[in-house]
């Protein structure tokens, strides 16, 4: 006769529509129950709209013919939000107190870095009114959904994404939003997108020090927060702010990574510091953290970036990085308690 365990191990190969995670890996399966040769399965309706539903049950109906001793599966599907579903071992957030040093190129890098170490990984990009992470991963995918939330739309590489440029009609419509409706749209990418079960979710944050990141400081179990900055004296100064404000919040900072940081010049073997010299032991001590990667000034990566196609990118600073961050113990924060209803760690 079957066991839950090869029930699980079938349900495992069943794909969600539309994104090439199985119910496992999204973490949709309830509960299993198995009378003589008969066996039940619940899934979670989450984010999954009625077609999709139907698709998914009239798979899993059909693996009765895998299962020892089973010859027949009934589906049914609860009514129960993203938020209750999802299991995220590890929450990242990229930060930095000013604007163009890099917080979404390293937010992209980060999650390509654990991505090749094998790692389940979706980037939340909460730089709502500045998205660039579609553009750099080459998505313009409108996400599916339902009336409980939204399906991440997933890269060439299998990592989730969730952006407001997604939901855009046109990538270049200008978001004029207050920080009260930007808080509450990082709240919804949050507890509304089906990010099911991932070893790590990277935040891209907005820079400053204002209503965004404070949103998802306070609201989002952070785990661990990446200070990007870059060699300029002014930048410098303004992402030390960001450094206190994590500090003040009592979120752990697990390393600083200097962007830009210089240009290599292969023809003549040499690092040119355009910016002037480099501020990352700096930071790193203002920090009270590691300086964990020099990303270099690389037209080749530019140019992967604006072809949509940063995924092809390789080089020894991208893998030092998830290298570093792999074996970085990270906790969640007081007050990040495990749900009574769905036993994971949550934000309730």
């Amino acid at each position: 006769m079957t066991t839950k365990e090869a029930v699980m191990a079938s349900l495992n190969t069943i794909a969600v529509p539309g994104i090439p995670r199985s119910v496992v890996e999204m973490n949709l399966v309830r509960d299993i129950a198995i009378n003589d040769h008969r066996v039940d399965v619940k899934l979670a309706a989450a984010a999954i709209n009625k077609d999709t539903q139907d698709a998914l049950k009239s798979q899993i109906e059909q693996m009765w013919g895998r299962l020892d001793g089973v010859t027949s599966i009934g589906v049914t599907f609860e009514e129960i939000g993203p938020i209750e579903v999802n299991n995220i071992t590890n929450v990242i957030a990229i930060m930095s107190g000013k604007g163009g040093v890099g917080k979404s190129l390293v937010s992209g890098l980060t999650a390509i870095a654990l991505r090749r170490q094998g790692f389940s990984v979706g980037i939340l990009d909460a730089d709502i009114t500045g998205p660039s992470i579609p553009k750099m991963f080459g998505l313009n995918k409108i996400p599916e959904g339902s009336d409980n939330g939204f399906l991440p739309v997933i890269s060439k590489t299998g990592i989730e994404v969730m952006s407001l440029n997604l939901l855009l009609p046109d990538e270049n419509e200008a978001v004029i939003w207050r920080g009260p409706v930007i808080g509450k749209a990082i709240a919804q990418f949050w507890e509304e997108v089906l990010w099911g079960q991932l070893d790590y979710l990277i935040i891209d944050l907005p820079p400053g020090t204002a209503d965004a990141p404070l949103t998802v400081l306070q609201r989002l179990p952070v785990a661990g927060i990446i200070i990007v900055s870059s060699p300029q004296d002014l930048a410098t100064m303004i992402v030390k702010k960001a450094v206190s404000m994590a500090k003040l919040m009592n979120k752990t900072i697990i390393g600083v990574v200097e962007n830009m940081s210089y240009l290599y010049v292969r023809e003549i073997d040499k690092k040119i510091e355009l910016f002037g010299s480099s501020k990352g032991q700096e930071m790193a001590r203002a920090a009270g953290a590691p300086l964990i990667a020099q990303i270099p000034i690389d037209p080749e990566l530019a140019r992967l970036c604006d072809q949509g196609d940063i995924e092809s990118y390789s080089s020894q600073d991208i893998e030092r990085l998830g290298k570093f961050i792999a074996k970085t113990e990270l906790n969640f924060p007081e007050g990040s308690l495990e749900c009574k209803s769905c036993g994971n760690k949550c934000s309730h």
